[in-house]
């Protein structure tokens, strides 16, 4: 039976926490709509009852709000945070028809010459913004952008560069910017060593790589006979031992960007005194914790087990996967269901060549 038909926290009578969320908006949607109609105390009356109404669903959310003709829009975004894109995705499908609402998953792209943004004495538009792409001969499709505000230097290289984050988050939108890129970088104008492009040129330059990547990568892996698991061992300067078992033939594989997202989920337990190794008891919780992640993260469906690695009381487990919203969901229903038992955190990262785990392969 699937994990999530006994952990998704349904209600007794079968309410699941979007349900709940969207039965308590509806009872006060007249409010918070004259609320931001009238340019009322939006924080007080209105985004901080939404936020601890969304903390019971998930921590995480955020939110906008606008006028749009006389509707109010309301924009939930996880502001850039990968794994819970999913989350804010089903809060929207969830969402029941108003009239005088409009509900949005992540902010939208904008065109190009909508978005000027004036910040810290600063100005980010078109004009004065350019881009050109590295590349790397070893990782042809390794999408490396580096970014060049006219006004950059290195005084002021933190303040350019929060504003260039906000001004490619509504020109490219939250889900392309936070997914299509893979490394980001700043210089200043006189350091440029390729010819500048307008960041106009961006939103294309992406989605012709894009769609170059998908069709070059369908890649399933179909060595299950060859899954060899490796056992590695070392011991830490403080006489600990790091013990990891990896499927070192799946590290050897020519199509790791076909599954790009990484999905790594760390188990801490509290044994002492066992040069940071699990006692039998931990070991029957982490082994029926790692069962449940590959009885839900299956190979053939794009989530593929990579391994894991023990040390000092810490048990991380680590998956390849062809996309992050299902690993986002699985992971978050187990911390869930054995949060009054164990510490379980979880990361979801993008890591096309899968060189984080480069350690492994020497």
């Amino acid at each position: 039976m699937s994990l999530f038909k006994n952990v998704l926290r349904k209600k007794e009578n079968g309410e699941n926490p979007y349900q709940k969320f969207w039965a308590w908006f509806q009872k006060n949607e007249k409010t918070f709509h004259q609320v931001v109609k009238n340019n009322g105390d939006i924080e007080k009356d209105f985004f901080h009852r939404l936020e601890r109404q969304l903390d019971k669903i998930k921590e995480g959310f955020l939110f906008l709000t606008g006028m749009v003709d006389d509707k109010v829009e309301l924009v939930f975004t996880p502001d850039g945070d990968i794994k819970n894109i999913f989350f804010v995705e089903e809060l929207v499908k969830a969402a029941p028809q108003l009239d005088d609402w409009l509900f949005t998953a992540l902010k939208p792209p904008l065109d190009i010459t909508e978005v000027s943004i004036e910040m810290a004495g600063y100005e980010f538009s078109a004009e004065n913004i350019y881009f050109f792409a590295n590349e790397h001969e070893d990782f042809p499709d390794e999408i490396d952008i580096c970014i060049i505000h006219e006004d950059l230097n290195q005084e002021n290289k933190r303040t350019i560069s929060h504003g260039i984050y906000i001004f490619l988050d509504n020109y490219l939108g939250e889900l392309n910017f936070a997914t299509n890129i893979d490394a980001l970088s700043f210089i200043e104008k006189s350091e440029a060593q390729q010819e500048l492009i307008s960041i106009s040129k961006l939103k294309d330059y992406l989605i012709w790589r894009q769609k170059e990547f998908i069709e070059k990568y369908e890649g399933v892996w179909g060595n299950k006979e060859y899954n060899t698991y490796t056992i590695l061992s070392a011991e830490l300067e403080n006489g600990n031992m790091i013990i990891a078992n990896i499927n070192t033939d799946l590290l050897h594989w020519d199509s790791k960007p076909s599954h790009p997202w990484i999905l790594k989920v760390g188990l801490s337990y509290q044994s002492q005194g066992n040069i940071g190794m699990p006692t039998d008891k931990d070991s029957e919780q982490l082994g029926e914790i790692e069962d449940l992640l590959l009885s839900e993260l299956i190979g053939d469906e794009g989530y593929l087990n990579i391994g894991r690695q023990t040390a000092e009381n810490v048990r991380e487990i680590y998956f390849a996967c062809k996309d992050f919203r299902k690993p986002s969901q699985v992971a978050h229903e187990i911390q869930l269901k054995y949060a009054k038992k164990l510490e379980i955190n979880y990361e979801i990262y993008k890591d096309k060549y899968w060189q984080s785990f480069n350690h492994y392969m020497s």
